[in-house]
């Protein structure tokens, strides 16, 4: 939905052996790079996709970049977020201290070491890889989950099932009982007429 809201060219950038197949089989621009499962994710796994999506933000590859995932809401529920990574937005970091400190206060001049641009240049990195190691750790948990829960109906299905069949099959053999009964007490009153 999103690729069809904004316009503009979209490249993908896909986890999964299932998003793959169904991305391929459309005609979308899709980044071939990213052979990774959502299996079991990992830092490295998240480190190495940033350093992607960073590279390519800033040889202005890519203008914005979002990633879209499944947020597990609770055992029976999920959603799908969009978010925008890149660029960051001044609210992604909208914090507010505990006191107010009035500007005039501060007579001296502060000097970073290292630079603040080096300072940025670590801690955006690191902050987006805490972001996507998030998402990819709550889009396992709700494969998992919506798995389970799967597994769960499967098995109550399987357990009415069976029940249903243990009626069934004793309501038969009750009845083949029955009627060997009523044969014997037929066959026996036949021969004391005899």
């Amino acid at each position: 939905d999103f690729m069809e809201e904004v316009p503009g060219h979209h490249k993908l950038y896909v986890l999964g052996m299932v998003g793959r197949q169904y991305f391929g089989k459309r005609d979308v621009d899709m980044d071939g790079s990213f052979h990774y499962t959502v299996q079991k994710p990992t830092m490295h796994r998240a480190r190495l996709i940033t350093e992607e999506i960073v590279r390519a933000f800033l040889e202005r590859e890519l203008d914005e970049i979002h990633i879209v995932y499944t947020q597990m809401l609770n055992a029976m529920a999920m959603e799908n977020v969009n978010m925008q990574l890149l660029p960051l937005k001044k609210t992604d970091f909208n914090m507010k201290l505990p006191i107010e400190i009035p500007a005039d206060i501060y007579q001296e001049e502060i000097v970073l070491s290292p630079s603040a641009d080096v300072l940025l240049d670590t801690m955006i990195p690191n902050y987006l890889t805490g972001v996507i190691y998030g998402c990819l750790v709550e889009a396992y948990a709700s494969e998992n989950s919506a798995r389970m829960t799967a597994m769960q109906s499967s098995t109550d299905s399987a357990k009415a099932m069976l029940k249903d069949l243990s009626i069934q099959y004793n309501r038969a053999r009750q009845a083949a009982i029955t009627q060997e009964i009523t044969e014997v007490i037929s066959g026996a009153k036949a021969q004391k007429r005899k």
